[in-house]
């Protein structure tokens, strides 16, 4: 799909990365496909993005041989295409940003597929910060609890000042030529690059960091889906973003 282009409104397009097996999580299958109330968690998370006004497309990263995603209500949906992923998540990142910049469009916002508990508010928020400054915007929540530094035998060696320590969470939004340039400079197999975000400060840019609300979690061990069903069963999660 190519975006006409609309000079009162910058053209955005999501790019999920969603190739990857997810361990951790101990599961039968990736952990985006698990079933998080009745629906798979990859439906959660492509719903919220398909809703927002501001973001014209959405580019799903897969895996090669993934037979699954086919099967979702959203799979049909105009508004969204697929790319091969790579082994790595920078590397489906970097195919659904290569996708993005080739239909013209000037923005993406890369979110977690595992992070179905997104609200609109949040992707208002860093849309609109990511759109404003020229080295992007990503949601980040300020660290809470007390920090420690561990030695490999996890025996504490030091604390660290959670002063200004803040969790990076999606989305990260970017001007498509900035991040598909970041990316190719810094690899995408860097060892790093935790997120892209990493890539955009390797690149010698400095992203603003948006508060964002504790409930956008990444599904990532067992006991993750029974605190993102709660999440999505409260009646103001679709609309209530902070950082509590």
């Amino acid at each position: 799909m190519t975006y006409e282009k609309n000079m009162n409104k910058p053209a955005i397009a999501a790019v999920v990365p969603a190739a990857g097996i997810g361990s951790r999580m101990q599961a039968s299958c990736p952990k985006q496909y698990l079933t998080l109330l009745e629906r798979p968690v990859l439906s959660h998370t492509l719903a919220t993005l398909l809703a927002c006004q501001a973001i014209s497309h959405v580019y799903v990263a897969l895996a090669a041989h993934d037979r699954r995603f086919e099967q979702l209500a959203e799979a049909q949906h105009p508004q969204l295409s697929t790319v091969a992923g790579g082994d790595t998540r920078g590397a489906s990142v970097l195919a659904g940003v290569q996708a993005a910049q080739q239909a013209g469009y000037d923005f993406v916002a890369v979110h977690d597929a595992a992070r179905p508990c997104l609200s609109q508010q949040d992707l208002a928020q860093v849309i609109a910060a990511g759109v404003s400054h020229s080295d992007g915007a990503i949601l980040a929540t300020p660290v809470r609890d007390s920090m420690k530094h561990a030695d490999a035998q996890q025996q504490i060696i030091a604390n660290v000042d959670r002063n200004d320590v803040w969790q990076a969470l999606t989305p990260q939004v970017f001007r498509t030529d900035l991040l598909l340039a970041a990316l190719q400079q810094m690899g995408v197999n860097h060892p790093q690059m935790t997120d892209e975000a990493s890539a955009v400060q390797y690149f010698g840019r400095t992203p603003m960091l948006v508060t964002g609300s504790v409930k956008n979690l990444k599904i990532t061990h067992p006991e993750d889906l029974a605190i993102a069903a709660a999440y999505l069963s409260m009646p103001s999660s679709a609309s209530v973003s902070t950082a509590e």
